[in-house]
């Protein structure tokens, strides 16, 4: 019944016997997070779906590709699963980790575990032991120390249709493209890239409009570096204490022609594998000094720019200034 911070290949997970409906309803508590948001459960083989879902073939095409791994499948849950755990829904989320201490860690408990991002609801996720402690530690029984996340970003999650195809409704390290080379229909939800309709329900973590936040307002910046210069020093009158998320070839570029701002450099431009590693550590870095506001680079909506853009622009609270 109690819980336990753990790491996984994406960030670190805070986790629960998923059939405890007492303990769940502790990982809400403990994050301050909506007992309407679903959480994942995490299995240590892709064949225990069968103990909390109605799985199909579709599930197993997806799980002899692409699990262990980050990748999440809703499909129609089993009574095992408490309504606590799938967040009121009929539907459960499905996920085998494939970070080598969370699969023992699963197998240890011999029960499949419940676990959103290791933080308080909203803020950036966890990326690294250092910062799974600074949320958790007081709030949770055990946080198990598995060094810096792979990845960075949490899994890919896709819902089974009746059809066969699939809706993405987070992107993440396996991307649209993977998952259609295996010849699946994959379609992205409007949620993704845009805000949750008023009588919409989020069926999956990740969809509500701000998520990933840290305490300095983000703002997303569409343009070229000239571009963005040109706006922080028009605006930087009324804004002080800047800070900046730019590209490698770009931070000096930056400093050169900007006083007093500070700036972290987000992996080269088109490498975002890297940026993706990087950016919830960043996000996490400036709640360390008091900014005004953030700027940040708008991704690509392709690849992995779509995890990044998605979770940019909750991050953002989807303020974007197109230059």
């Amino acid at each position: 019944g109690g819980l336990v911070v753990f790491p996984t290949e994406t960030v670190y997970g805070l986790g629960a016997d998923a059939t405890n409906p007492e303990a769940t309803s502790n990982i809400y508590k403990a994050k301050g997070r909506p007992s309407d948001n679903p959480l994942i459960i995490h299995i240590s083989d892709p064949k225990d779906a069968e103990e909390y879902s109605f799985t199909n073939s579709t599930y197993y095409s997806l799980a002899e590709r692409f699990m262990p791994g980050p990748l999440t499948v809703i499909l129609p849950s089993k009574d095992t699963v408490p309504l606590t755990t799938r967040g009121g829904l009929d539907t459960v989320a499905i996920r085998c980790p494939e970070n080598p201490i969370a699969k023992e860690f699963i197998k240890l408990c011999n029960v499949a575990i419940a676990a959103p991002s290791a933080n308080i609801s909203g803020s950036p996720s966890p990326t690294s032991f250092e910062y799974a402690y600074a949320d958790m530690n007081g709030r949770v029984d055990a946080i198990i120390d598995g060094g810096d996340c792979d990845f960075g970003l949490e899994s890919t999650i896709v819902k089974v249709n009746d059809d066969g195809s699939l809706t993405m409704l987070r992107p993440g390290k396996i991307t649209k493209e993977d998952i259609e080379s295996i010849g699946l229909k994959v379609i992205i939800a409007d949620a993704v890239i845009d805000t949750l309709k008023d009588d919409e329900k989020a069926i999956s973590p990740g969809m509500k409009y701000k998520h990933y936040a840290p305490i300095a307002p983000v703002v997303l910046l569409d343009g070229t570096k000239e571009q963005i210069v040109n706006y922080i020093r028009e605006n930087s009158s009324v804004k002080t204490n800047i800070a900046i998320l730019a590209y490698k070839e770009e931070s000096e570029y930056i400093k050169r022609l900007i006083n007093d701002i500070d700036v972290y450099e987000f992996g080269t431009r088109g490498d975002e594998t890297t940026q993706a590693h990087l950016l919830f550590k960043l996000l996490r870095d400036t709640d360390k000094k008091n900014y005004s506001v953030i700027y940040a680079p708008l991704p690509q909506k392709s690849g992995i720019g779509l995890a990044l853009y998605n979770r940019m622009i909750r991050a953002a609270a989807h303020n974007i200034i197109r230059l």
